[in-house]
């Protein structure tokens, strides 16, 4: 597990790449992982009673709540999960048990844990695996097998090993009848893929089915900890399938298998349960959708209801996974809502109070669109100036152009429904729609978006607000 070392002024700047503004709210944020390095530096009786600071982000939608908690997780590589609280108060099938949020956390937290595991023995994978390519790539001459003893001891051998929780090995290989001339082309093989000659070339393998894992997936029993998958594959073996396909994806496909038998499964779990533990954000979204004020149908659930079954998980508790128990006392919870029509204060005043920290996000300005648009790693404007340059167009954007398209993004937002940054999609990809569809016959060639093509495009329809209304 990787520890949180960055400063609180080293995170506010890495989010300031992609996040436009929003200085309090970063500035929080930072605080609160910050402080999850210093209890980790405190000794072991310190540290238990030293509980995170959850917050509750309050501001329209678009403004970058979402944005600002993704970002933070990828920053510090931090197990990461967004929720939608309205997911909990829909009646059926689709509503989620509201203990799930913390087994996706784990999972997310297993794939971390996984990738670390792999990448420390990727180079002895590799070798395993290019060696079963050159087998693949040269087959041999199966031997004349006494069928009688061969086959019941190779069974034997493959339930003894399903028993002690191995991948049973082929028996097949032990039976090939390698010539020198067989032994000869292999060693050509090897050094061909050695040099990456081959990459391109066809080979067949054998695989796991992937059907067969997202079968045994069963949403329902997979939110009470249960695995149905895990337990029906110790009681039998899982079915493998062929394919033809290019060896440079065929030899992933083998590194994989070839980790997991590298690696040591229980370690990779206990310490996946101890990173999201230590680490793990869970970022709930549209809290404000579970408030007791305003009207409810009789097809949802309790929203207080919902709330009391969120409040233990905040306060800490303990949640059983198919990877063993977790304890979500140190988990970061950071909520978020709009709060339009309702107020914090709506919430029960038990999960009031285990989100002590309030921060206010600010509407965005016209200045703050144009920012948006040129500036974060991301930008807009460089996504489509990267997306039209596949057909060879070269296009510039003056910066006229981008403060009318801001300021028409930020007129639309005040005359119609406020949706933030969001808006500015809409008007992009409006503005550039005619060289969306020309780009591929044009070929090649330099454009220019001016702030006349700008007013040209899509000024009548921003200044009449029923055409805005349906098309911006």
């Amino acid at each position: 597990m990787e520890q949180i070392n960055k400063t609180p002024k080293q995170i506010v700047a890495a989010l300031d790449n992609y996040v436009i503004g929003q200085n309090e709210a970063k500035k929080a944020v930072a605080i609160a992982l910050r402080n999850r390095y210093r209890r980790m530096e405190l000794s072991a009786d310190m540290q238990e009673e030293i509980t995170p600071k959850n917050m509750l982000m309050i501001g329209p939608t678009g403004v970058g709540k979402t944005e600002i908690a993704r970002r933070l997780a990828k920053i510090v590589k931090a197990p990461f999960v967004k929720v939608e609280a309205t997911k909990f108060t829909e009646v059926g099938y689709v509503g989620r048990d509201v203990e799930s949020m913390v087994r996706d956390l784990v999972d997310v937290a297993i794939e971390m844990e996984k990738q670390t595991a792999y990448s420390g023995v990727r180079a002895k994978a590799v070798q395993a695996a290019d060696k079963r390519l050159v087998k693949l790539l040269v087959p041999a001459k199966k031997k004349q097998a006494n069928k009688n003893g061969n086959e019941f001891q190779n069974m034997m051998n493959m339930f003894s090993q399903l028993q002690n929780g191995q991948m049973p090995n082929d028996p097949q290989n032990s039976n090939e009848e390698v010539t020198d001339d067989v032994r000869n082309q292999r060693l050509s093989v090897a050094d061909q893929l050695k040099n990456g000659s081959l990459e391109n070339a066809d080979v067949t393998i054998e695989m796991d089915d992937p059907q067969q894992a997202t079968a045994g997936n069963n949403n329902m029993l997979g939110q009470m900890g249960i695995d149905l998958g895990d337990t029906l594959g110790s009681i039998m073996p899982k079915k493998r399938i062929q394919r033809t396909m290019p060896v440079a994806e065929a030899r992933e496909i083998l590194v994989k298998e070839e980790s997991e038998k590298l690696v040591n499964s229980a370690d990779i779990y206990h310490d996946a349960i101890v990173r999201a533990e230590n680490t793990g954000i869970i970022f709930i979204d549209e809290i404000d959708k579970i408030t007791a004020g305003g009207q409810q149908n009789s097809g949802e659930v309790s929203r207080e209801g919902v709330q009391r079954d969120i409040l233990p998980i905040v306060e800490g508790s303990q949640i059983s996974t198919k990877y063993g128990p977790i304890n979500t006392d140190h988990i970061l919870f950071i909520a978020s809502g709009a709060f339009a029509e309702s107020k914090p204060s709506d919430l029960i005043a038990e999960l009031q109070g285990r989100f002590p920290i309030r921060v206010e996000l600010d509407d965005l300005s016209q200045d703050d669109f144009v920012k948006i648009l040129t500036e974060p790693k991301n930008a807009l404007i460089k996504q489509y100036i990267a997306l039209i340059g596949t057909d060879n167009i070269k296009v510039t954007f003056t910066i006229e152009a981008i403060q009318a398209i801001a300021k028409i993004a930020y007129n639309v937002n005040h005359e119609t429904e406020n949706i933030g940054a969001r808006r500015l999609h809409t008007v992009l990809e409006k503005l550039l729609e005619e060289l969306l569809y020309e780009g591929p016959d044009m070929e090649m060639g330099e454009v220019t978006i001016t702030e006349s093509y700008v007013n040209e495009r899509i000024g009548d329809i921003a200044s009449d607000k029923d055409l805005s209304r349906y098309i911006l």
